[in-house]
């Protein structure tokens, strides 16, 4: 408000809150441009005006909002950050397996790379949750909603073996009832999960981002780049529309123009 009012105030003079109008709100818009301020700001810094300016309207000091006439810009959408396919394999050749700490820690980062899950998920997982006989592995998501994913025979003979190592590493130790726990029997909390992942991680790639949710953008990015149905990747991704799950297409098609640049021999500018 203090910026809004600086503004107009020295472009238009004694210009009163009553007199304001849509031009006037565009022009600070213009010049909030120019100093390269983002369109997410712009919209915020307009939404407060807004805001005033209904509260200006109720108490009859203004006829109507200006606002109402303004069009914001358009928030540009942010592409999923993903790791690279060699960078993930890298990565399991890297991580050792030396005690109980290594081999859960692998697991884990596999897990949550092969399906997708979310950090929370992972936290809430139970042994009784791995169905071997089907390889599948059942989630509880966001709204309590389940979903089944499945599970590759690797992945559930890993599962069998930690749960075996879990098991004989607790045998005289209490413990809580989850399928990963941290190495005093605890459940882990979402901040000690977060940086495991991230420690791991930042030896294979110097990428920003390097959350769990990366290896759950990074799964679902590999399965569009290799033509997975779209659907099918919104079922296993426990998404509730669609409309979240499209971003990753995105992915996809600069990845296909990468493939295209590279590969036609007659290759143009996409």
């Amino acid at each position: 408000m203090k910026q809004f009012n600086l503004y107009i105030k020295a472009i238009y003079s004694q210009i009163e809150w009553e007199s304001v109008t849509h031009i006037h709100i565009r022009s600070w818009m213009v010049d909030l441009v120019e100093n390269k301020l983002t369109a997410k700001s712009i919209n915020r810094k307009v939404s407060t005006l807004r805001s005033f300016f209904n509260f200006l309207h109720r108490q009859t000091i203004v006829d109507s909002n200006p606002t109402a006439k303004v069009i914001t810009p358009k928030i540009p959408k942010r592409l999923p950050s993903f790791i690279l396919e060699s960078q993930i394999e890298k990565l399991f050749d890297t991580i050792p397996l030396n005690n109980f700490e290594d081999t859960r820690n692998r697991l884990i980062i596999e897990l949550i790379y092969s399906t997708g899950m979310r950090r929370s998920e992972l936290i809430k997982l139970k042994d009784l949750d791995v169905d071997s006989s089907n390889k599948m592995i059942k989630v509880l998501g966001k709204g309590s909603k389940e979903r089944y994913i499945p599970l590759a025979s690797k992945m559930i003979d890993k599962l069998k073996a930690w749960t075996t190592l879990r098991n004989a590493y607790f045998a005289d130790k209490p413990c809580d009832d989850a399928l990963f726990l941290t190495s005093k029997g605890k459940v882990f909390y979402p901040k000690a999960l977060y940086n495991i992942v991230t420690s791991y991680l930042s030896t294979v790639t110097t990428a920003e981002k390097k959350s769990p949710h990366i290896l759950r953008h990074s799964f679902a990015t590999h399965l569009m780049n290799k033509g997975a149905d779209l659907n099918a990747v919104k079922e296993l991704l426990g998404h509730s529309s669609l409309a979240a799950t499209q971003v990753y297409t995105h992915n996809s098609i600069e990845k296909l123009k990468e493939v295209y640049k590279k590969a036609h021999p007659k290759s143009i500018k996409v």
